[in-house]
C-alpha cells in the first residue's frame, strides 16, 4: 500500500516495515507521534498506524474530526501534495459546504472523481477520518491491499 500511495518516498514502506518487524522499537522511536494516539506499547494495528502517520508526514493524507468544518476539511485537502491537477472545489455547490464532515467527505469524494481523482478513508477505528487522495482508477487496488492486511480503505463518493 506504501507504494500505491507513495510511490515516491519509499522511506513511507520503510516506516511501516519497522513499525510491523520491530514493534518495541517502532514505538519508542515514535513514542511522541503515537502518544498523541493514546499508543504507549506495541498494538495490533501498529503498522497501519505507521502507514498513516507517515502519509501525514508527507502531506499525502489528511486527519480529519468527524466534527470538522468544511472550510477547514477544504484547506487540508488542498494542501494535500497528491491533489488532482483539475480543481474539483469549481463544482461545488455553496449548500454543501455546511453539511457535517462525514457527508461533506462523500461530496467531496464525488466531485473529486468527477476530474478523475478519488479520495479515501484509511479506518483507524477511531472517530477520525484518515483522508488520502489517488488516481480513481485505484481505488478498488488500495481496497484489496487494505483487506488481504486485515484493515479496511473505502472509498468516498463512490
Amino acid at each position: 500500500m506504501a507504494a500505491l500511495l507513495a510511490p515516491a518516498h519509499p522511506d513511507v514502506a520503510g516506516q511501516v516495515l519497522h513499525a510491523h518487524d520491530d514493534p518495541e522499537g517502532y514505538v519508542r522511536t515514535h513514542a511522541d507521534q503515537l502518544g498523541e494516539r493514546c499508543i504507549h506499547e506495541p498494538v495490533a494495528e501498529l503498522a497501519w498506524i505507521a502507514l498513516v502517520d507517515a502519509l501525514f508526514d508527507h502531506q499525502l493524507l489528511a486527519e480529519f474530526d468527524w466534527k470538522e468544518d468544511p472550510q477547514e476539511i477544504r484547506a487540508q485537502l488542498r494542501m494535500l501534495a497528491s491533489r488532482p491537477a483539475v480543481d474539483p472545489w469549481v463544482l461545488f455547490e455553496a449548500d454543501e459546504m455546511s453539511l457535517p464532515a462525514h457527508e461533506f467527505l462523500t461530496a467531496c469524494g464525488r466531485h473529486y472523481r468527477d476530474v478523475g481523482a478519488a479520495l479515501a478513508v484509511l479506518d483507524i477505528e477511531s472517530d477520525c477520518y484518515p483522508v488520502v487522495c489517488l488516481r480513481a482508477a485505484q481505488v478498488d487496488e488500495l481496497t484489496e491491499l487494505a483487506g488481504r492486511a486485515g484493515y479496511t480503505a473505502r472509498g468516498l463518493g463512490s
